[in-house]
């Protein structure tokens, strides 16, 4: 049920994720018009899987139903990924929320939970929870914590129940909760 995703995979995964975060704060902060949301959030989803599909490190239910596109330790070599091109002011405002979260992130290595997401037609099935575990899983082996920021307030209870803890706040451009999970801490069911 839960694999590391494929090329295949793509197109399930960005449906479901641009579905699931039609009404995230940070998705609409970057896409507020309605007309422009589909393309704008299809084409960030794409981008994010793209930039990390070759890493290994996104995890899906039934080939997209349910991902976790994780950000793994940088690794020396190869080209780097190509930059997501969003027309104005939504570019502006990308980096402006790109500026925030990584100014409250560490130098060291760490695993970062990107995106988090299943589709709305089969929320309540602890999907979400599985394919983060995995992430969590890789990021334990290998020693080192793992990052998350969420601009939804409701969210930060709920990776909180899963073992994260808020480790920074930022208030602009909108509030943004930048949440760590310890390597060396027990996995924690969300309930």
């Amino acid at each position: 049920m839960i694999s590391v995703a494929t090329p295949a995979d793509r197109d399930r995964v960005v449906e479901s994720l641009v579905a699931t975060f039609r009404s995230d704060p940070v998705l609409r902060h970057l896409f507020p018009d309605d007309a422009d949301y589909p393309a704008g959030a299809g084409a960030f989803f794409g981008h994010l899987f793209d930039k990390r599909v070759a890493r290994n490190s996104i995890w899906v239910v039934d080939g997209g139903l349910s991902a976790a596109i994780w950000e793994p330790p940088a690794v020396a070599g190869g080209p780097p990924p190509a930059e997501l091109r969003l027309p104005e002011p939504a570019a502006s405002r990308m980096r402006a929320y790109d500026e925030a979260v990584h100014s409250a992130l560490p130098t060291g290595p760490f695993w970062y939970l990107g995106v988090l997401g299943t589709h709305p037609d089969h929320h309540g099935k602890r999907y979400g929870q599985a394919v983060m575990a995995a992430g969590l899983e890789r990021a334990r082996a290998e020693g080192l914590p793992a990052y998350l920021e969420t601009s939804t307030p409701g969210n930060v209870g709920m990776y909180q129940r899963a073992g994260w803890e808020v480790v920074a706040e930022r208030a602009d451009p909108l509030p943004i909760w930048i949440l760590r999970h310890s390597a060396k801490s027990p996995e924690t069911a969300l309930t």
